[in-house]
């Protein structure tokens, strides 16, 4: 379902740790998506901060699965869906 919701979403995403912990902080991220397989130090930071701001945070788990589901050819760790 996760996956589904994210390739539905495609014009409103925002792909890659770093650039997801950027729109979480300034406001512009309603959901996050976590890959389980994905390194546990990067995603952390992530997933803390969603449980700061009130984020809904999902897990999945494959990040080449999530990249893929967001139409690119690489894995993708976290990715959040702008407001």
């Amino acid at each position: 379902m996760s996956y589904e919701k994210v390739t539905q979403s495609q014009a409103y995403l925002v792909i890659g740790t770093k650039q997801t912990l950027k729109a979480m902080r300034h406001g512009a991220a309603k959901e996050v998506f976590i890959a389980d397989d994905a390194d546990r130090q990067m995603t952390q930071t992530v997933e803390t901060l969603a449980q700061e701001l009130g984020i809904i945070c999902s897990r999945v788990d494959s990040k080449k699965k999530l990249g893929s589901a967001c139409g690119i050819d690489v894995g993708a760790s976290a990715v959040a869906v702008k407001r």
